[in-house]
């Protein structure tokens, strides 16, 4: 029977044909596949498979770094998804610990790592100033999620791992616009940010279509998401953000 408190665990279970725990155990874990799957497609040419595509070397240990906590990140979210659909709840909440140690370790080297391109004028396209508030805007985002999720962990299990599947997904947008089409090379910001907001709307809205209304985890989250990303492209091009890009380049050299 329903009750006037949400569940910690569930979201409106009454609404399930499988149980919420099943559900959510294929939700999450295909969404977990499918996001390595994306990383390594993205990275195949540039990292993962290098030596195979006689690609250059990468520009400095930081970016060699940046290439190990980002994929660290990745393995760690199919692992904790694992562990929850195995049941090894206690297991899952003491590599929560070294998940939040791992999420700050990757919001200062995402940081470092779109200083140091900037300051060597590397771009995919726009002036290199410009294009570092993406990878800026990027670690923003996904450290208010990821903060969000965290202070929810105990108290509303629902938010926190949608907040924590949306932060990920989130981090798929660099990956995204290097896989190889030609679409996406051609298409800048609109392809990768629109295949990224494609995903989030497909996965939000097959849990929505599954519980019969959307959570709100999901509603804010995807909002927060979607949002920052024009409001990026509209202050790139101010004096206020290339004076404040320019400072941090200039720090860092």
């Amino acid at each position: 029977m329903a009750t006037a408190v949400a569940p910690r665990d569930d979201f409106a279970k009454p609404a399930y044909v499988l149980s919420g725990r099943r559900y959510d155990h294929y939700f999450f874990s295909t969404m977990a596949l499918l996001m390595l799957a994306t990383v390594f497609v993205g990275f195949a040419r540039t990292y993962y498979l290098k030596g195979f595509f006689g690609t250059p070397p990468l520009p400095g240990l930081l970016v060699e770094i940046h290439g190990l906590v980002m994929t660290s990140w990745v393995v760690l979210f199919i692992a904790q998804v694992t562990l929850v659909a195995r049941r090894r709840t206690r297991v899952h909440q003491r590599l929560g610990v070294l998940g939040a140690v791992l999420a700050g370790v990757i919001v200062v080297v995402g940081v470092a790592t779109g200083i140091a391109a900037a300051a060597r004028d590397a771009s995919p396209g726009p002036p290199a100033l410009q294009f570092l508030v993406i990878p800026l805007g990027d670690m923003l985002v996904f450290a208010i999620l990821v903060g969000t999720a965290l202070y929810f962990r105990r108290s509303r299990l629902d938010i926190h791992k949608r907040l924590m599947l949306l932060a990920a997904v989130n981090l798929l947008a660099p990956a995204i616009a290097r896989i190889p089409v030609n679409f996406i090379a051609t298409g800048g910001a609109l392809a990768f940010f629109g295949l990224t907001d494609l995903c989030i709307l497909a996965w939000v809205g097959f849990d929505t279509i599954r519980n019969r209304r959307l959570h709100p985890a999901f509603l804010w989250g995807t909002l927060f998401i979607i949002a920052a990303q024009p409001l990026r492209l509209m202050l790139a091009g101010t004096d206020l953000w290339l004076r404040f890009a320019t400072a941090l380049v200039g720090l860092w050299k």
